[in-house]
């Protein structure tokens, strides 16, 4: 295989283009950021007594929508409290819906990682850096998520948090037929991890190896159905399958969990797929 030398450029320096050519680039092609099946919304989109937002996206599933502001060169301190002041304004205005703040630039210093690290978590943010590689047709970009939005956790993970409870407390709450589905999921995951065991809390049922807690699975039964969410990144691909396999799913893009909504006959209709999504989660996890 022939190694071909590719030539990045800043783009800064190059006299045609500018912050609204590459508005144009993603406004045209907007899942070109990676951050799923989003649409654009809006561009260069006025706020009430501040400036514009270059790109608003939304993501066709969720209704999820990402502020997004773009730099040329270095990030530096306006750029980032712009970026935060515009999520702000939008989620204020309209907030029956989640929003996200996306920060695009050349060259996301260490530095200014550091301080957007100090706010992900508590403001929901994404960084994105763009690389510009020249050929003689023109120059293509390729956009890299240098910091993702940190998924929040739960309370009822926090161990110290959940008080235990057992499974009469589960038969209970849901039904022997919905805490049965919770058995059959244990076995599957008992094929890859055989040491794992269920674990009964108050608000869900983990699991546990020896013990410790690792609830890259953890489980509700209801009493028509269990619904179990599973601790994975949000895969195009594999959300597709499991729709196709009939099986109820969301993403829980606050939580970076999918909520699979199981029935009896779900797992004995999908027993590989299920597995196969348990062992992402497992190693995941690892």
């Amino acid at each position: 295989m022939k190694h071909i030398p590719i030539e990045t450029v800043a783009l800064k320096h190059v006299p045609e283009i500018n912050e609204a050519w590459i508005q144009n680039v993603i406004s045209n092609v907007p899942s070109i950021l990676g951050l799923g099946d989003v649409i654009l919304r809006d561009k260069e989109r006025q706020q009430p007594k501040a400036g514009r937002l270059d790109i608003l996206l939304q993501d066709l599933d969720t209704d999820k929508r990402y502020e997004v502001e773009i730099q040329l060169g270095k990030t530096d301190e306006s750029h980032i409290i712009r970026t935060i002041e515009y999520w702000d304004l939008e989620r204020k205005r309209y907030p029956q819906y989640e929003h996200c703040a996306v920060i695009v630039a050349e060259d996301i210093t260490s530095r200014f990682m550091n301080v957007i690290s100090l706010f992900n978590g508590f403001i929901p943010l994404i960084a994105i850096q763009i690389t510009a590689i020249k050929s003689e047709d023109g120059i293509g970009l390729i956009f890299t998520k240098v910091l993702d939005e940190m998924a929040l956790g739960l309370i009822d993970e926090d161990e110290e948090s959940s008080p235990p409870a057992n499974r009469e407390y589960w038969l209970d709450k849901g039904t022997k037929k919905t805490v049965e589905l919770v058995d059959k999921q244990l076995k599957l995951i008992q094929n890859f991890a055989p040491e794992y065991d269920l674990k009964y809390n108050k608000y869900y049922i983990g699991l546990a190896k020896d013990g410790i807690a690792n609830n890259f699975v953890s489980f509700r039964p209801k009493k028509q159905w269990v619904n179990s969410e599973v601790r994975l990144t949000k895969d195009e691909a594999l959300s597709s399958e499991i729709e196709e396999a009939g099986i109820d799913v969301e993403y829980l893009s606050k939580w970076g969990k999918y909520r699979l909504k199981l029935r009896p006959g779900d797992i004995e209709k999908n027993p590989e797929l299920l597995e196969k999504i348990f062992t992402q989660a497992y190693a995941a996890s690892q």
